[in-house]
C-alpha cells in the first residue's frame, strides 16, 4: 500500500480542479506565500481559477473524461510546473484512491486522507459495513431483489460517487425494475461502476452532517453540525451551521459517531461524515466524504478557521490543537445555480454579463465566475456560494437573502429568486426542515411573486432605450416636473419577460424636447431618466430601476436582452420586434433540445416508424452533469429521429418529430 510522505515545506501546490473550489484554494494559498498551478481543459482556458493561478497546465480536450479525469495527466501537469504538492478539491478525483497513490507515487504530497482511508469510504456499501462494527447507527439494508410492498418507499443510491447521480426514489413496486437500470446506468456513466443498493427512504428526513479535521498525531475534531435539508435532485442548494433544533443530546450523538468513523479509518485531513435524522429524531449513517464539502465556509465561518489551511498544514505533519475553538454565530450557505427551477432544474448557459454581490460585514462570496465569462456545457451549473454570518440564525438569514436579492445577475437564468423566497418561507424562518421541502414548496416559490411589478420594470426599460437613442443635447440625467407642452404620438415597445415567457407591451411618446414620458399612465410620474437609470414616482413614492441592455446581443431592436434591477427585485426582458416573424413556427409533434448537451441514449428500439406514448422518455440528453429526459408529446408515430448517441446538440435543435394518433397509447409501466 502507498504511505504519505510528509514534508516540512509546501511550496508549490496544483489545484486538480476548476472553477470556484480552485479559486477558493488559491486565495489560501496566497496568504501562505504558496505558489499556485491550475490545470484547465480547452473548455477552460479562459476561465477564472486559470487567470488566479500563478502557473498552469493544459489539459487537452473539453469533456471532464479527457481531462479533469484523467489523473495521469495531472499528475504530469503537477510534474512539469514543478509542484511539490496536489490538493483535489472537491469532485472530480478527489476521492479517488488510485490518484492519490499515483500523486504520492511520483513524489508529491497529497493534501488528503490516506489511501486506505479513501478506499475503504469509496464503496457505501463496504462503508456501511464497517460504520455498523465501529458501531455508527445505520438504516436496515434493502436487497432489492427481494424487497416487498412494505418496503417501500426505497431509495437507490450508486455505490461509487456521490452528488445525487444514480440516485432514486422508489415509491412504486412495479417501478423498481426500470428504477434500478436506469440508475445503474446513470452510476456507470458518471463513475465508471454500475454498482447500485437500496435503502428505506426516511420521508421528511433531514439531511445532518459533521465536519471532521484529523492529524496523524492521534487528534480528530468534531466540528459541529450542518443542515444541508434543502435538495434539488438530491443535491444541496442551502446549507447552514449549527444545524438547528437539534436538541444537546442528539448533537453529542452525531459528533461522536463522526470521531468513531473517522477514528475507524485511521483518517487524517478533512472530511464529513452524513447523516440522515428521522423525524422521530434517530440518526442514520449514510456516508463519508473522503474530501472537503462545498458547504465547508458555513463552518469555517462558525469556527473562525480556514480548513483549506488546516488541511495544508495536516498534510506536512503538522498537529491540530486538541480541541477546536469554539463556534460563535450562525451562519447560512446559497448555491447560485445557472439553472430554471420552474423547468425542472434546466441547466442554463451562455455569456455571464454581470456577477455582482454586495461586499458588507459577515458576507462572503465564494465563485468561480466574473462578469464577461461564459457558463458552458461541460461542468457543474454552481456559478458561486454566497454565505452570511450573523450573531443569531435569523440575523443571518435576513442578510444573506437581502444580499442575493441585491445582486446584479446578468446573463443565464439562475435560481436566485428561489433562493430568496426560500430563505423568506415560513417553514425554512421556523427550521421546520427536511428533504421534501423542495417536494411541497416548488410550486408555490417558482409561482409569481407577490409585489413583483414587471410591467413598471419593462417602462423603464423603455425609457432608458428612448434616452439612449435620443439625439444628446440635454444634460444628463434629464429630470422633470410637470409636463406641459404637446407631445407627439405614443410609441410602442414589445418586450417578453424571462424566463415565463410573458409579452409586455409598453407605451411612451416623447417630448419636444427629446424627453420620454409614460402613454396614458397618469399615476406614474417620471423623475429621473438616463440611459442606465430611471426613477419612477408611483403612488407618492419614489423608485430607481437600474437599467443595462446588452447590446452584442440586439440592444433593444429586437431579441437582445435588458436588465432591471431594483431595490427588491430583479427582471429580465427580451426586447422583441414590432411585428412577429411568421417563419420561427416549428412543425407540430417536433422535440426541440431544451437546453445544450450531449445525447447519452435513446429509448430501446426508437427508430422511425416506431409507435410512441404521450409521456414516454424517448431521448436522454446529458448536459452540467445531469441528465434530462425528452418525453413524446402526444400519442402516436416516430416520424423522424435527428437525435443518436454521442451527438452534441444545441438548445433549440431538432431531435425528432411524433405524428399524434387519434388512438391513445397507454405508457409502457417500464418507460414511465
Amino acid at each position: 500500500m502507498t504511505t504519505t510522505t510528509t514534508t516540512s515545506t509546501m511550496n508549490t501546490l496544483l489545484v486538480a480542479n476548476r472553477g470556484e473550489i480552485a479559486c477558493r484554494i488559491f486565495r489560501t494559498c496566497r496568504d501562505l506565500g504558496i505558489t499556485t498551478v491550475a490545470v484547465y481543459s480547452d473548455a477552460d482556458a479562459g476561465a477564472l481559477h486559470v487567470r488566479e493561478a500563478d502557473l498552469a497546465v493544459r489539459l487537452p480536450g473539453a469533456a471532464p473524461a479527457d481531462t479533469y479525469l484523467r489523473g495521469d495527466l495531472v499528475v504530469a501537469a503537477a510534474l512539469a510546473a514543478g509542484a511539490d504538492a496536489v490538493h483535489p478539491g472537491y469532485g472530480f478525483l478527489s476521492e479517488n484512491a488510485a490518484f492519490a497513490a499515483a500523486v504520492q507515487d511520483a513524489g508529491l504530497v497529497w493534501v488528503g486522507p490516506p489511501v486506505k482511508a479513501i478506499e475503504l469510504m469509496a464503496s457505501k456499501t463496504r462503508a456501511k459495513e464497517l460504520m455498523a462494527g465501529a458501531g455508527v447507527p445505520l438504516p436496515a439494508p434493502v436487497d432489492p431483489a427481494t424487497a416487498g410492498q412494505d418496503d417501500l418507499p426505497l431509495l437507490l443510491k450508486a455505490a461509487s460517487g456521490g452528488g445525487g447521480r444514480g440516485m432514486r426514489i422508489v415509491r412504486e413496486l412495479h417501478a423498481l425494475p426500470g428504477e434500478l437500470l436506469a440508475a445503474s446506468a446513470e452510476a456507470a456513466s458518471a463513475f465508471g461502476d454500475g454498482e447500485v443498493f437500496a435503502e428505506p427512504y426516511v420521508e421528511r428526513g433531514r439531511h445532518i452532517e459533521v465536519q471532521v479535521m484529523a492529524d496523524e498525531h492521534d487528534t480528530v475534531w468534531a466540528l459541529g453540525t450542518r443542515d444541508c435539508s434543502l435538495q434539488r435532485r438530491h443535491q444541496k442548494v442551502i446549507e447552514e451551521a449549527p444545524a438547528p433544533g437539534l436538541d444537546e443530546a442528539l448533537r453529542t450523538r452525531l459528533r461522536e459517531a463522526a470521531v468513531l468513523a473517522a477514528r475507524a479509518v485511521g483518517y487524517r485531513g478533512a472530511g464529513t461524515v452524513e447523516f440522515l435524522v428521522s423525524a422521530e429524531g434517530h440518526p442514520h449513517f449514510l456516508e463519508m466524504n473522503t474530501r472537503l464539502q462545498v458547504e465547508h465556509p458555513v463552518t469555517e465561518a462558525v469556527f473562525g478557521l480556514d480548513l483549506v489551511a488546516l488541511q495544508l498544514r495536516v498534510a506536512q505533519g503538522e498537529a491540530l490543537e486538541p480541541t477546536p475553538p469554539p463556534a460563535v454565530g450562525h451562519a447560512v450557505e446559497a448555491r447560485l445555480y445557472a439553472e430554471d427551477p420552474a423547468r425542472d432544474w434546466q441547466p442554463q448557459t451562455g455569456a455571464l454579463h454581470a456577477l455582482e454581490v454586495p461586499d458588507a460585514p459577515g458576507l462572503r462570496l465564494d465563485t468561480g465566475y466574473t462578469g464577461g465569462d461564459t457558463i458552458g456545457v461541460h461542468y457543474d451549473p454552481m456559478l458561486a456560494k454566497v454565505i452570511a454570518h450573523a450573531p443569531t440564525r435569523a440575523e443571518a438569514v435576513r442578510l444573506l437573502a437581502r444580499a442575493l436579492e441585491r445582486a446584479r445577475i446578468h446573463g443565464p437564468v439562475t435560481n436566485r429568486e428561489l433562493l430568496v423566497r426560500s430563505l423568506r418561507h415560513p417553514d425554512f424562518a421556523a427550521a421546520r426542515l427536511d428533504t421534501g421541502f423542495y417536494d411541497r414548496h416548488l410550486a408555490g416559490l417558482t409561482a409569481p411573486a407577490p409585489g413583483r411589478d414587471p410591467g413598471r420594470a419593462a417602462l423603464a426599460a423603455a425609457l432608458a432605450e428612448a434616452v439612449s437613442a435620443a439625439p444628446s443635447t440635454a444634460p444628463a440625467p434629464t429630470r422633470f416636473g410637470a409636463w406641459r407642452n404637446v407631445p407627439s404620438g405614443p410609441q410602442v415597445k414589445r418586450y417578453r419577460g424571462e424566463p415565463d415567457g410573458t409579452e409586455h407591451k409598453v407605451a411612451y411618446r416623447t417630448r419636444r424636447t427629446g424627453a420620454p414620458e409614460p402613454y396614458e399612465a397618469p399615476d406614474i410620474r417620471v423623475l429621473a431618466v438616463t440611459p442606465a437609470c430611471v426613477t419612477l414616482e408611483v403612488d407618492g413614492v419614489a423608485r430607481h430601476f437600474e437599467v443595462t441592455a446588452d447590446r452584442g446581443s440586439g440592444g433593444g431592436s429586437g431579441g437582445g436582452r435588458v436588465y432591471v434591477d431594483t431595490a427588491h427585485a430583479s427582471y429580465t426582458f427580451t426586447a422583441l420586434p414590432r411585428f412577429t416573424d411568421p417563419a420561427t413556427h416549428t412543425e407540430p409533434g417536433s422535440l426541440l433540445a431544451p437546453m445544450p448537451g450531449t445525447v447519452v441514449r435513446l429509448a430501446e428500439g426508437l427508430a422511425a416508424g416506431s409507435a410512441v406514448a404521450a409521456g414516454q422518455p424517448l431521448i436522454w440528453l446529458e448536459a452540467m452533469k445531469m441528465e434530462h429526459r425528452v418525453l413524446a408529446p402526444a400519442s402516436g408515430t416516430l416520424t423522424a429521429l435527428h437525435a443518436a448517441p454521442g451527438h452534441q446538440v444545441e438548445v433549440g435543435a431538432l431531435l425528432a418529430v411524433v405524428q399524434e394518433d387519434l388512438a391513445a397509447i397507454p405508457v409502457p409501466e417500464e418507460t414511465a
